[in-house]
């Protein structure tokens, strides 16, 4: 039996729906805020919804079967469409008028990446900006279900584990059903973006400037509506510390906070992922400050005397800048290529590290390290004890040998595709400090990266196949590579 297509195409125009729905919101807000946007995200929102309901109307009546092909399909077909649909309301609006960098602004926020072309983001209209905020709250729902629901079925990058843990036949599922899950969660990352939007408007910032940054902070995203990012509140640490704490938590497994919440606390505190994730931002942390503390040069807070204020100063930038590449949030309190060459290769190697699996963070992910780690030490004793079998251990729980192959299969494919787009972006002309830096950021997702594509500059100067390609490796470190890849197989088109 070949592809159900015409499911695919269904669930296609549903997307489109949900996507032209959310830009309705957003010309709400620009309504709202009279900036002069409103009827062109209308009409965006409009074509949108046309082209949605068009696809739904013509396949109607498909099969109603979702086979492992059709879900590979669904999940890299998804991402692509909702970011040619997202460009529209730049375009329409004449925000970003390029194609090519409406697409990349686009697939950058739907992949929570946060790279971005704009020069000067404050004299857009407030409801682009929101618009532009909540491609990346979409694309981290989606994660969420991606990582909860589809991705474990399609046994993809060891996420098979997670299955274990989360929805599937082990012994942690929140709820037998894996909608009923993806609710659970959905319901929680709707409820922490609420909570932050609330603290920071009491902290200080204006409403507008505390949803945006809380839909960015909790999709792990980093768009800001500064052109300085967070640094433009250097002068206020309680609104730094705020952001701090919940991108700690958007990195953190979202099963986690089922936990918490539930109050199954031991199963928070006996998570491996949790304590190495929690222990990798400690350590680099504690790594980062003392660097900053004792060499570099970091803005004081008017808030404190100034012994004090150089410590604390130090401690919440090292803190929120450790924080934000982990999780590849990429927000940025200050520019870390200007405080040491230590440092600068220091956040460069954070950037292949990423998140818990199951958060909205990018990158390689903390399991997989944990898994390589360990497998990598038992390797030791299988050479000493031919005979024996030692298998992986993860959360007291025998870990399969297909699920280490593939994890490991995973870690060299994810080099060789980072060496290969840093050669493709050395090729168009980029020195080797903002292509290797360019490379790592986009498969990663992590948003800023080294020398011209540094924290304070973006990634406007870069030729228009390297936006092009920058927004591909976006895609495939978002939907953890095979996803993707296996598209380009030709066994995958075979008939079976």
């Amino acid at each position: 039996m070949g592809l159900n297509l015409r499911i695919t195409v269904h669930i296609m125009g549903l997307l489109l729906l949900c996507n032209g729905g959310f830009m309705l919101l957003a010309a709400l807000v620009s309504g709202i805020y009279q900036d002069g946007a409103t009827i062109d995200i209308a009409m965006a929102a409009i074509v949108t919804l046309m082209v949605g309901v068009m696809a739904m109307f013509y396949t109607r009546g498909h099969r109603k079967e979702i086979k492992r092909k059709e879900g590979y399909i669904i999940v890299t077909f998804g991402w692509i469409v909702m970011s040619l649909s997202g460009v529209l309301p730049y375009i329409f609006s004449g925000a970003i008028p390029s194609i090519t960098d409406a697409f990349f602004e686009t697939i950058s926020g739907y992949t929570t990446t946060g790279a971005s072309i704009l020069n000067d983001i404050e004299v857009l209209p407030k409801g682009i900006l929101f618009w532009r905020s909540l491609t990346h709250w979409i694309g981290g729902m989606g994660i969420i279900v991606l990582a909860i629901a589809i991705l474990p079925l399609l046994g993809i990058g060891g996420m098979q584990l997670f299955a274990a843990e989360a929805p599937g036949p082990g012994g942690d599922k929140l709820h037998p059903r894996i909608t009923d899950t993806a609710k659970r969660l959905w319901f929680i990352y709707v409820g922490y973006t609420v909570a932050e939007t609330i603290l920071l408007k009491l902290a200080g910032m204006s409403f507008f400037d505390a949803a945006n940054h809380a839909l960015a902070t909790l999709s792990t995203g980093g768009f800001s509506t500064k052109n300085a990012s967070v640094a433009y509140w250097n002068n206020q640490p309680l609104i730094q510390y705020i952001i701090i704490v919940f991108m700690f938590l958007a990195g953190t497994n979202f099963v986690i906070s089922y936990f918490a919440f539930t109050k199954k606390i031991q199963r928070v505190i006996k998570d491996e992922e949790f304590r190495v994730y929690s222990f990798f931002v400690l350590g680099f942390t504690l790594v980062a400050f003392l660097i900053v503390l004792l060499q570099a040069d970091v803005p004081v807070s008017d808030y404190h005397p100034q012994v004090w204020g150089k410590t604390e100063s130090s401690f919440r930038h090292a803190l929120f800048q450790v924080l934000a590449i982990i999780t590849t949030t990429g927000f940025v309190t200050a520019d870390f290529t200007n405080w040491t060459p230590f440092l600068t290769v220091f956040f460069f190697g954070l950037m292949f590290l990423g998140g818990s699996a199951g958060s909205t963070s990018g990158g390689i992910k903390v399991m997989r390290h944990l898994l390589i780690i360990k497998n990598g030490i038992l390797e030791f004793k299988r050479t000493l004890h031919t005979n024996a079998i030692i298998p992986v251990r993860y959360n007291n729980k025998t870990v399969t040998e297909h699920i280490v192959y593939n994890i490991i299969a995973f870690f060299v494919l994810y080099m060789l595709l980072f060496i290969i787009g840093a050669l493709v972006l050395a090729f168009l002309g980029l020195d080797f400090e903002s292509a290797v830096g360019g490379a790592a950021s986009s498969l990663g997702n992590v948003g800023p990266a080294l020398g011209d594509l540094n924290p304070v500059v973006n990634f406007s100067e870069l030729p228009a196949f390297g936006k092009w390609w920058c927004g591909f490796l976006m895609l495939l470190g978002r939907l953890e590579l095979f996803t993707v890849l296996i598209l380009f197989t030709p066994f995958f088109w075979k008939r079976t």
